[in-house]
């Protein structure tokens, strides 16, 4: 047996706008209708705390309210919170948009799949009996954000299985280090790595193809580079393991780069990241300044990170 919530309303009729508002609040909780006037949800703290919510202000305009508590079988109102017409649109929208991807609508593609991830995480607040409907859609759109990844980051360089070696900072200093121009979030992210604790004063060198890379230059982030894809870790992650940068701090940055380069599943930071780097790499055309600009960014994380740490312990 389940608990439920029943919420009985008698709203005045005069009052258009509270009603319309009431409405709105009812939809965006996920209740369901059993009868004009009559909302069931399951009974969670968040749902009790919007039903009350609506109570007291229906209440307030003079109208009818009553909350109330039942208990029947779970399977007798599951019916009711079917979400797979909604999941479906939402799949339909995340396919046009994977449909009409290039490398030159990719950042306004960016932009608008931060707006269906938010639709997705509105809608499976209230999913309360999630099935393969939510499944197939965060799966849609996981592959839609990692080919609006690769559509930013041509050429993105394929993954080997070989042993990642540890290796001494001390042994790579003053050197020049390349990868591809027009840097996305991985090569972003590594150069900055590489800069803040494995060499400070490494000369970064943006090339226009990975065969221009000098024989003297440690090559990142692309096919037959000194550091790369490595098994399931992308080139910042290789980095940390090559060089034991292993901090708290510096993995939850890792997770986010990972998921921004090849999707997985998304860190709570990573949306809010990706729309800054993505509005920094759309409005700055040279990459040493990109470059000093998303170091600021990284440099922030860090430190926001370590603080979480300190805080926690």
């Amino acid at each position: 047996m389940n608990t439920w919530l029943l919420l009985v309303l008698g709203l005045p009729t005069a009052n258009a706008t509270e009603r319309m508002r009431a409405w709105r609040a009812l939809k965006a909780c996920g209740s369901a209708v059993l009868r004009d006037g009559v909302y069931l949800l399951p009974d969670h703290a968040a749902g009790r705390e919007a039903l009350e919510a609506i109570e007291r202000e229906v209440l307030a305009i003079d109208g009818t309210a009553y909350l109330l508590s039942i208990r029947e079988p779970e399977e007798r109102f599951m019916a009711l919170f079917d979400r797979g017409e909604e999941y479906a649109r939402l799949r339909e929208d995340i396919a046009n948009c994977l449909g009409e991807l290039t490398g030159e609508n990719a950042l306004q593609t960016a932009r608008h799949v931060r707006k269906l991830r938010k639709a997705f995480g509105q809608l499976a607040a209230i999913d309360f009996f999630p099935g393969e409907a939510r499944q197939l859609t965060e799966s849609a759109l996981q592959a839609l954000e990692t080919a609006i990844s690769r559509a930013l980051s041509a050429d993105e360089p394929s993954s080997h299985e070989d042993p990642i070696a540890p290796l001494a900072r001390a042994d790579f200093q003053g050197r020049r280090w390349a990868t591809r121009k027009r840097p996305w979030v991985d090569r972003l992210a590594s150069a900055w790595l590489i800069r803040r604790f494995i060499d400070p004063t490494a000369e970064i060198l943006w090339l226009d193809a990975p065969h221009d890379c000098p024989t003297d230059a440690l090559g990142f982030d692309f096919d037959g580079a000194a550091f790369s894809h490595v098994g399931q870790r992308v080139t910042f992650e290789t980095l940390l393991a090559s060089f034991q940068l292993e901090s708290l701090a510096l993995l939850r940055i890792a997770a986010v780069v990972h998921y921004l380069d090849v999707g997985g599943n998304p860190p709570p930071e990573a949306s809010g990241i990706e729309r800054v780097l993505a509005g920094l790499r759309d409005s700055i055309v040279d990459d040493d300044q990109l470059l000093q600009a998303t170091g600021s960014l990284f440099n922030g994380l860090l430190t926001a990170f370590a603080n979480d740490e300190k805080n926690h312990d």
